[in-house]
């Protein structure tokens, strides 16, 4: 059966967390992933929301999703970033990871927005080759810097 794609509704954020707990595992971080349902569900739907997403429909179940959110770039202006596109491993390569992506692309361009990023990882083969489709760049002179709450309190209180 076709994939059906929808913007996300707040009644989808439980299957949309079991998505991200299951690419997490793929990712080889399952115990990463500390969002709870309410924080997610008010993040995407609450008063002041902070994500959009996308999710696709096979035989009335949610099979894969697409969450991104506006970024700014002081050289390049609005920008969005595309945190995740989950695809559940039975459902992969029936196009629901194009359709997604391309939902994403429309929201871009609808918003004015100068350009879409996202990260991979350096081993995950299969997505890179999914985003050189699509004539990807990719930056190697970049690292990705983090702090977590706990480290942010501390530097808080310092």
């Amino acid at each position: 059966m076709e994939a059906i794609i929808r913007r996300a509704e707040a009644r989808d954020v439980p299957r949309m967390l079991e998505l991200v707990r299951e690419l997490a595992l793929f990712e080889r971080a399952p115990d990463e992933v500390t969002v709870t349902e309410e924080h997610m569900r008010d993040a995407g739907f609450g008063p002041d929301p902070v994500w959009v997403g996308w999710v696709a429909e096979v035989d009335g179940m949610i099979q894969g999703m697409a969450v991104c959110y506006e970024r700014y770039s002081t050289w390049k202006g609005r920008r969005l970033y595309l945190e995740d596109i989950i695809v559940t491993e039975h459902a992969r390569g029936q196009n629901i990871g194009e359709k997604l992506f391309k939902e994403c692309v429309r929201h871009a361009v609808k918003n004015g927005h100068s350009g879409m990023l996202w990260q991979v990882l350096d081993w995950n083969t299969g997505a890179i080759r999914f985003y050189d489709r699509f004539g990807a760049k990719y930056s190697g002179e970049w690292l990705n810097g983090s702090l977590e709450a706990d480290q942010l309190a501390m530097i808080a209180k310092g």
